[in-house]
């Protein structure tokens, strides 16, 4: 539930809670505890959420239930109620003096009677979600009487569906690549420009060609944030952040002109936020030259008997295993078969992510200098895939002349933390810990917590899920006296489903006393 934030009113009781649980499928929980009493006009637990200041509320709806078991006495009465544009402004309310002992139904987080738009004239600034003592000041609300959850006013905010409008757009500039200089394209081109928004984040590339639509590519989708999780009936993109997407991105994309007909055309070429803004990029008119008719020579003395080269930077093998967050280099070179530089040639990149289902997609485009050589950087944070360098002798065409394919294994990028660091027979440690890069596996990714002593082998304990932010959390209780020094580290095991080799966290030492 990004953009709510959770408070309690100052002198309230010890037992007056804001509590998110929704990543282990709950809710969003204020409440009241019916451990003591509560004073009427102190006793508060609040869920707020604030619209960024450069976007505004235009609708909003939110699914809620609650209860009032703690009941009402004279002057005081615990109650529940949804707010906006400012707390006091009730939408919806359950008072237990007033005869409502629940709302909604808890039972079924999504139910129809859960949800409750919040009226046009109300959208503001923020909207609230409260449970709390009220009534006359000095007054009490009982203890001793609560729900099966020891909760005496509890109000679950199961899930918000907001419609944030920005009227600032994105801005492009330092547009190049092939796609915007190139009389002639062929197959897939490639098209590079920075980009940037003030609001919710660039989001992708429409091309157009002749006024249609014909491709969209989501530039950056920081990591599974930008990423649109549709379930609107406008057909508008939804997202899960109010920050989904990049501020600010280099884009480098390729352009799939293999579905358009070969000759003249106009392209356009438009960057949107995530709010739906858009900017120009590019705008001209080209030729496409499909296989049927044979493209130009591709670089000079391009040849069928090619001879193409890449390697790794750091190790002559063609698998290369490395941890995450480094920067790796791919050095080739072109040949014809003579052994002859070919300069001036175009050489595609084919990334495929290392999972189930992925197919090679050309991200990017190279050209040989005047020795026959390229360079290729892989950014920080790439994950897992295969590299396949082509290299045809015309340009569009079917069957390529020579190709070189590498491996990079990345290993997964786990943290982990453990507190207490000092512990005794009968207590508790907790672990907390992430994936720190996605995409995350729909259900979330197997955690493996072990354990070990002095030197001796590690040892699994215990077996968690990760939610589908990358996050976990686990407990160990200590069994027998110390003193013994363990060390703890948690294990992310390669599986189909996500593009990461095993890796492991770093160890963290522990005391037993």
């Amino acid at each position: 539930m990004d953009g709510w934030s959770g408070s309690l009113a100052p002198g309230g009781a010890y037992d007056d809670y804001a509590l998110n649980t929704c990543a282990q499928g709950g809710a969003l929980v204020a409440a009241l505890g019916d451990q003591t009493t509560h004073l009427a006009g102190v006793d508060r637990a609040t869920w707020e959420f604030s619209v960024p200041v450069d976007r505004t509320l235009t609708a909003a709806s939110i699914w809620r239930a609650g209860d009032t078991a703690g009941g009402s006495l004279l002057n005081a009465t615990y109650q529940l109620w949804l707010a906006a544009p400012s707390e006091p402004k009730a939408i919806d309310q359950c008072v237990s003096g007033l005869g409502c002992s629940s709302t909604g139904n808890i039972a079924v987080p999504l139910a129809p009677e859960n949800r409750v738009a919040v009226p046009q004239e109300r959208l503001g600034a923020h909207v609230f979600s409260v449970a709390a003592c009220g009534g006359q000041p000095e007054f009490e609300c009982p203890a001793g009487k609560g729900d099966a959850n020891g909760y005496a006013a509890v109000i679950y905010l199961y899930a918000a569906d907001v419609t944030l409008e920005q009227t600032a757009g994105p801005t492009a500039g330092s547009v190049g690549g092939e796609l915007a200089t190139a009389p002639l394209v062929a197959g897939t081109t490639d098209l590079t420009f920075n980009a940037s928004d003030p609001g919710s984040g660039v989001y992708e590339a429409v091309f157009a060609v002749d006024g249609t639509v014909v491709q969209r590519s989501v530039i950056n989708d920081a990591g599974g944030r930008c990423r649109d999780v549709g379930q609107t009936i406008d057909g508008l993109p939804a997202f899960l952040y109010l920050q989904p997407c990049p501020p600010s991105v280099s884009a480098d994309i390729g352009f799939d002109a293999t579905g358009v007909a070969n000759g003249s055309h106009h392209l356009t070429v438009s960057v949107i936020d995530a709010a739906g803004n858009s900017a120009p990029v590019l705008s001209r008119t080209l030729t496409v030259a499909n296989p049927g008719a044979p493209g130009p020579p591709n670089g000079q003395g391009a040849s069928t008997g090619a001879r193409l080269e890449a390697r790794w930077k750091s190790t002559p093998k063609t698998a290369l295993n490395v941890a995450f967050g480094r920067t790796e280099t791919v050095l080739g070179r072109l040949l014809d078969e003579a052994g002859k530089p070919i300069a001036g040639a175009q050489i595609d990149i084919g990334p495929t992510l290392a999972r189930t289902g992925a197919t090679a997609v050309v991200a990017t485009m190279l050209r040989t200098g005047a020795d026959g050589r390229f360079v290729l950087s892989i950014p920080a944070g790439t994950s897992s895939r295969t590299l396949q360098f082509t290299y045809r002798a015309r340009l569009g065409d079917q069957t390529p002349a020579a190709t070189r394919t590498l491996q990079l294994a990345v290993r997964a990028p786990v943290s982990l933390t453990v507190s207490p660091r000092v512990a005794g027979v009968g207590r508790r440690i907790v672990f907390h810990g992430r994936l720190r890069s996605g995409p995350i596996p729909k259900g979330g990714k197997p955690i493996i917590l072990e354990a070990r002593a002095g030197k001796s082998s590690w040892i699994q304990f215990k077996v968690v899920r990760s939610d589908s932010r990358g996050r976990f959390r686990a407990t160990y209780r200590f069994r027998f006296p110390g003193p013994v020094r363990y060390q703890f580290r948690a294990v992310c095991e390669h599986e189909a489903d996500y593009p990461y080799a095993t890796g492991s966290s770093a160890t963290i030492g522990v005391l037993e006393r």
